[in-house]
């Protein structure tokens, strides 16, 4: 425990003594695609999806194997039931016996197949699980800039707010105001300064639930190399409702949870066929040895596995209508996402389009009003909190535009595979 104590001083005396220069040089700068990297690398829900894929690999090889044969060996003395001037002297008897069950191929092909399907639904789910949390990570990234930029925003209004607070005080020392305008101006500092605080508590829970995300595998003081005017690319939209339904990882999981539900049909109407195990048996006493080969056939008379072979047709019915209405449901969910999409680049352009600037200008002049008293105090509030709310909204769209775009590629699967070690 004092070890871990000196060692814990220790760093928080060299971070004390750094200069700034060199503790700025230490913050590491990731860009989004990176943070997605080191994600998906460290997080558990990806490992664990991971080794699902590698236990129906092994499912594979175990439904590949032959069937063992089975050895029976039996040995025992004779026992005589009459003298021995009749029977002679008494001896051991041996007896081996090896049973070789031969499989039926339509079967073993269809339990093979099957267990392939199970590779593929587990790849599905590997790629379902890696694309939500990719989505996750872009989402979240782009929710610490739009924290940091509203932080941003409000640190700007504080300060405009102050300085024009300094200027009432004067305005008050000297008797040019009356009192009462410094009483607002101080509650309107403090709810900047309320607001301010706010938004960097903002910032910190943030970069909490992204360190989250990535389970700790990048740099506490790391910084985004981004920006909520990020251009958003993605490919034309009848291109997106073709690729969306056919590559959406949920789906794929269900067609191959679908054929690995046919296989087993085939598997279950297989096991009707008779099994034949071969038989060899080598038999030994004092004065005899045989060697007998034959075989042993299990016919189903009684019971032809009916209650298996519907159990079959009735999932592989469940899960080919789950299909349909999986495709049908993500191809509105595209269309959803491509709709909010529209809406806040809408949104994005109008704010572009000159009205953020109209706000900006309106304030400087009420500002510069203000300062030669040509305006009340409350003119030059309603023109500020006109532009913090105009400035809140400009980037809520673009962090919408963003989440939309991150939704979209979820749906698509679109994530950096490349830089995945699989």
């Amino acid at each position: 425990m004092q070890k871990s104590t000196f060692w814990y001083l220790l760093l928080s005396l060299s971070f004390a003594f750094s200069s700034p220069s060199t503790l700025a040089q230490q913050t590491a700068k990731l860009k989004i695609d990176e943070i997605q990297r080191l994600g998906l690398q460290a997080n558990g829900l990806v490992l664990a999806a991971r080794s699902q894929v590698e236990m129906a690999k092994a499912g594979v090889v175990a439904a590949s194997a032959f069937l063992n044969p089975e050895v029976t060996v039996t040995a025992g003395p004779d026992s005589n039931r009459y003298s021995l001037a009749i029977t002679g002297p008494t001896s051991m008897q041996r007896a081996v016996t090896v049973n070789q069950p031969i499989e039926n191929p339509i079967m073993r092909s269809a339990r093979i197949s099957a267990s392939e399907a199970i590779v593929g639904a587990s790849r599905a789910s590997f790629d379902q699980v890696r694309a939500d949390l990719a989505a996750q990570l872009r989402v979240r990234s782009y929710e610490l800039l739009l924290r940091q930029e509203q932080f941003a925003m409000e640190q700007n209004i504080y300060d405009l707010v102050d300085d024009v607070r300094r200027r009432i005080k004067i305005n008050v020392e000297r008797g040019e105001a009356a009192r009462f305008e410094l009483i607002r101006a101080d509650t309107e500092v403090q709810n900047a300064a309320n607001r301010k605080e706010a938004a960097r508590l903002g910032v910190q829970r943030a970069r909490i639930a992204l360190l989250q995300f990535t389970a700790g595998a990048i740099p506490v003081d790391f910084e985004i190399s981004a920006s909520l005017k990020d251009p958003v690319n993605l490919p034309p939209l009848e291109e997106l409702r073709i690729q969306v339904p056919q590559v959406n990882p949920d789906v794929v999981r269900l067609q191959a949870e679908q054929e690995r539900a046919t296989q087993r049909i085939s598997q279950e109407k297989a096991s009707v066929l008779p099994q034949i195990n071969v038989l060899y048996t080598n038999y030994q006493d004092a004065q005899f040895t045989s060697n007998m080969a034959g075989m042993s056939i299990r016919i189903p008379l009684w019971y032809r596995r009916r209650g298996e072979i519907d159990t079959a047709i009735y999932d592989s019915a469940r899960i080919r209508d789950t299909l349909e209405f999986r495709r049908y449901e993500i191809g509105q969910l595209f269309e959803s996402a491509w709709q909010m999409l529209q809406i806040a680049q809408r949104r994005v352009d109008m704010f572009e389009g000159g009205l953020l600037k109209e706000a900006e200008n309106a304030v400087e002049v009420a500002r510069a009003a203000h300062r030669f008293g040509e305006r009340g105090l409350l003119e030059f509030l309603d023109t500020q909190r006109i532009l913090r709310g105009i400035v809140g909204d400009s980037l809520m769209a673009r962090f919408d535009l963003q989440s939309a775009a991150a939704e979209i590629d979820r749906l698509r699967a679109h994530y950096p595979k490349e830089l995945l070690v699989e």
